[in-house]
């Protein structure tokens, strides 16, 4: 990817942020790595876990339980909702920029948010509801 990025630098424009341009040019080469391997079930990679002496273990173990949960979440949303929704609430892009990024229509980029977050909260709502 990294060779991508650097045979397609001259198309950045650097009047707009990198991060966003970085990230919608690793989706799309996610998503055109995935259109050929069909088949393969999607694996979300594990974050390394950043150790903090300071909180005590059962700070750390609620921490650490609320990140899996999170991240389970994340999985089951749908790949351009995902997109959409990684984007804006964890990198903390504007919406026109995610749409610009993306190249979708501002509109969709909306409405793709509002979608992500209700999946995300309901299926939280799930996973939470099963560990009890």
């Amino acid at each position: 990817m990294f060779v991508q990025v650097f045979r397609r630098i001259a198309e950045y424009d650097p009047q707009r942020p990198v991060k966003p341009w970085l990230f919608a040019f690793a989706f799309r080469v996610a998503s055109q790595a995935r259109r050929r391997q069909r088949r393969r079930p999607e694996v979300v990679a594990q974050l390394s876990e950043v150790s903090d002496p300071t909180p005590g273990p059962m700070e750390q173990l609620l921490t650490h339980e609320r990140q899996e949960l999170a991240r389970a979440a994340l999985a089951e949303l749908e790949l351009n909702r995902r997109a959409v929704f990684i984007l804006h609430e964890l990198d903390g892009c504007a919406i026109p920029e995610v749409a610009r990024s993306l190249d979708i229509p501002l509109a969709t980029a909306y409405s793709r948010l509002r979608l992500a977050r209700e999946d995300f909260a309901q299926t939280l709502h799930r996973l939470r509801s099963r560990q009890r």
